[in-house]
């Protein structure tokens, strides 16, 4: 089939659904939702998000110099879209969503204790980008609740339910069913 030129446009997808905890200048704890987020490096390991400069969330990055990464199940879909739609400024969104803040272990930043896997992360980078900055944090802690961990102890994807977005259609989807094994399903193709 023939490909149809669309421009430059950012269309990788999916993209996870996180909420990105910081403590706001008067100190209230804050999240935002953010869609431009992922891993970057594995030793140490590090994620990153991307904001735009115009949101509470970056400012309290660059003053606090730390951020907590909470990954919302499907159940919290619509109280994660709302925190991408309010502003800290205006509102407290945990009160207003009836999400508990917890102050983070290792970090001065508060996460979401109803999310079943956190990340705690301390500011290592900041590149400007253009209307984003990415924020690059190294992971110096990650939580998970007990029930959602499998037997070698990590999270279970079919227990946590995370969600993710597509940009361009601008949807949230649930995951959908396993294809196979990373780096041990493209072992058939060397048969």
């Amino acid at each position: 089939m023939k490909k149809r030129a669309l421009g430059p446009q950012g269309l990788l997808y999916p993209t996870p659904v996180l909420l990105v905890g910081t403590y706001g200048p008067d100190g209230k704890a804050n999240i935002m939702t953010a869609a431009w987020g992922g891993i970057c490096c594995s030793r140490p390991p590090c994620i990153y998000v991307s904001l735009r400069p115009a949101t509470l969330t970056h400012g309290s990055i660059v003053a606090g110099g730390c951020y907590t990464v909470s990954i919302p199940p499907e159940g919290l879909i619509r109280e994660a879209d709302y925190a991408g739609l309010a502003s800290g400024r205006d509102v407290d969104k945990f009160q207003e969503l009836g999400l508990t803040a917890v102050r983070g272990t290792r970090v001065n930043a508060p996460f979401v204790e109803e999310c079943p896997v956190v990340l705690e992360c301390r500011l290592v980078q900041k590149v400007e980008l253009g209307s984003h900055t990415q924020f690059v944090g190294e992971v110096v802690e990650a939580l998970a609740d007990e029930d959602v961990l499998d037997a070698n102890g990590l999270p279970d994807e079919h227990l946590t339910r995370p969600t993710v977005s597509i940009p361009a259609t601008r949807h949230y989807y649930g995951l959908g069913e396993c294809l196979g094994d990373c780096f041990s399903i493209g072992r058939r193709a060397e048969s």
